[in-house]
């Protein structure tokens, strides 16, 4: 399901983002396949000196549909930022990708805390993420966060390792199925 980020992928995630539905709710966008590589090269970079952290997303088949990153890590809290080809949306990947990726943060990367910022004309990916049980609202919990990053313009949610640790208690079958993913 997740796979770390190499250039060989480039050339269909680049073909995927680009897609009207998609590109302008990309957080890094790129104008060319050959910025998309630089850019991608960049972010391999980024993460070997921990500054971010970043995955690509797989179908059952290994294609590269989509990218899943932690961008701005300081003190143990990022912000999420994530993105389907249009062939991928309503076809619950979205969420498996980001349970796989929690797990691997909170569990085996120490985050404590992951912040999701999403433009409020992004309707799609407000309700997406307002299905996801260990999610909260951040607007006023985080207001100093919010206004640094535009309260006009972004709704922010959090996801703690406490409540993504405490839902997983409560529903073992989530953590089967996510290991069973992991398996295939």
């Amino acid at each position: 399901m997740l796979k770390k980020r190499e250039l060989q992928d480039c050339h269909a995630l680049y073909e995927l983002m680009v897609h009207p539905d998609v590109f302008p709710f990309v957080r890094q966008k790129a104008s060319s396949y050959e910025e998309f590589l630089f850019m991608t090269k960049q972010l391999i970079e980024a993460e070997e000196r921990g500054e971010v952290i970043s995955r690509t997303i797989l179908d059952e088949w290994g294609n590269s549909i989509g990218t899943i990153s932690l961008f701005d890590i300081q003190d143990g809290a990022g912000f999420l930022g994530t993105w389907l080809g249009k062939p991928y949306h309503g076809l619950g990947y979205n969420r498996r990708a980001k349970e796989a990726f929690f797990h691997e943060l909170f569990y085996e990367l120490s985050i404590e805390t992951v912040f999701l910022r999403i433009r409020k004309v992004n309707v799609r990916s407000i309700k997406a993420v307002e299905k996801l049980p260990y999610v909260t609202s951040a607007n006023e919990t985080r207001r100093t966060l919010l206004e640094q990053i535009g309260a006009d313009v972004y709704n922010l949610y959090e996801i703690t390792k406490d409540n993504y640790t405490l839902y997983t208690m409560r529903h073992p079958s989530f953590t089967l199925e996510e290991e069973q993913r992991k398996e295939a």
